[in-house]
């Protein structure tokens, strides 16, 4: 999070058709990440089985610094199982698991069952920082208390778009939301937070979406979020600008995600759900990545980088 650039991916040869997955391939998973590389060296996916376990692999042959792997369901047996063979096998890049995606928002495990696995997983494998990903509100409640004391980092969804002010509000709003909510999430939440998903899509434009806002957005989040890197701390202050960081969100548009059912049950995703990306189905960038600084460090294979606890 000190170091590394974050996007948030899912491959764009993984679909979803009415809950049935194609299986995703090895060439284009390359394919997607050597796009990628010239400027994000951390990757956040969101599956584990169906081709994704070849993410991390491929990932450490390209030079990225660090792999999370998203587990979208962690009580299935094959996808938690696959993670940890993922993990297992490239150890030097796969930093940690995201236990489920909104998994308690949207009711399809209980917070209960989440801290036993927490425990479960601390215990099975030690070198690996766990944590689970939902809408930011969800960590600030009373009952989230036994969850975060198990997370070794936060990963938050912090949408400004889902917001009710969001269409009427000046741009600048959308930004200072974030901001706020990264340093609230700080009163109930002492490690690192990543927030693993934000941003402004680039369609539909009735609902006032469009490239440039997504283009401004990210823009003015990173000078945020450096600013904040910047600013001298004082005893008690808040952590180390090296705990607070944000990933792009996300790597490709998902023209398919309209076929697909939404997170939950009769719920059809929204239009926009197609257009996250910062780049479009066919790889193409979007204004959005011509202001993003190419990395400008050297690639750094897996064994050429310890590995840090």
């Amino acid at each position: 999070m000190a170091h590394g650039r974050f996007i948030a991916y899912q491959p764009t040869s993984l679909q979803v058709t009415n809950g049935v997955s194609t299986q995703a391939d090895p060439d284009s998973i390359r394919a997607d990440l050597q796009v990628l590389r010239p400027r994000f060296d951390s990757l956040i996916t969101y599956g584990s089985i169906n081709g994704a376990e070849a993410i991390p692999g491929i990932a450490a042959s390209l030079g990225y610094r660090a792999v999370i792997i998203g587990i979208w369901d962690p009580f299935n047996a094959t996808a938690l199982s696959a993670a940890l063979t993922a993990a297992k096998n490239n150890p030097r890049v796969v930093v940690g698991l995201s236990l489920g995606n909104e998994m308690l928002f949207f009711h399809r495990h209980s917070a209960a069952e989440l801290v036993e696995l927490l425990d479960k997983l601390h215990a099975q494998a030690p070198q690996l920082g766990l944590s689970t990903t939902e809408p930011f509100q969800m960590f600030e409640a009373p009952e989230a208390g036994s969850i975060l004391q198990r997370l070794d980092f936060l990963l938050a969804n912090v949408h400004p778009v889902f917001q009710p002010w969001f269409r009427d509000a000046p741009e600048a709003n959308a930004v200072q939301f974030v901001v706020n909510v990264v340093s609230d999430l700080g009163r109930y939440y002492c490690g690192p937070i990543l927030v693993k998903e934000t941003g402004i899509p680039t369609a539909p434009a009735e609902k006032g979406f469009n490239e440039q806002k997504q283009a401004s957005f990210y823009d003015e989040l990173g000078h945020r979020f450096a600013a904040s890197a910047a600013a001298p701390k004082s005893v008690g202050s808040e952590p180390a600008a090296g705990d607070r960081a944000f990933a792009y969100f996300a790597a490709f548009d998902a023209p398919w995600r309209l076929q697909d059912g939404g997170p939950a049950a009769g719920q059809r995703p929204a239009e926009e759900e197609a257009h996250w990306g910062l780049y479009d189905e066919k790889r193409r960038p979007k204004p959005v990545v011509a202001s993003i600084p190419p990395l400008t460090s050297r690639s750094l294979p897996p064994h050429d980088e310890p590995r840090q606890h």
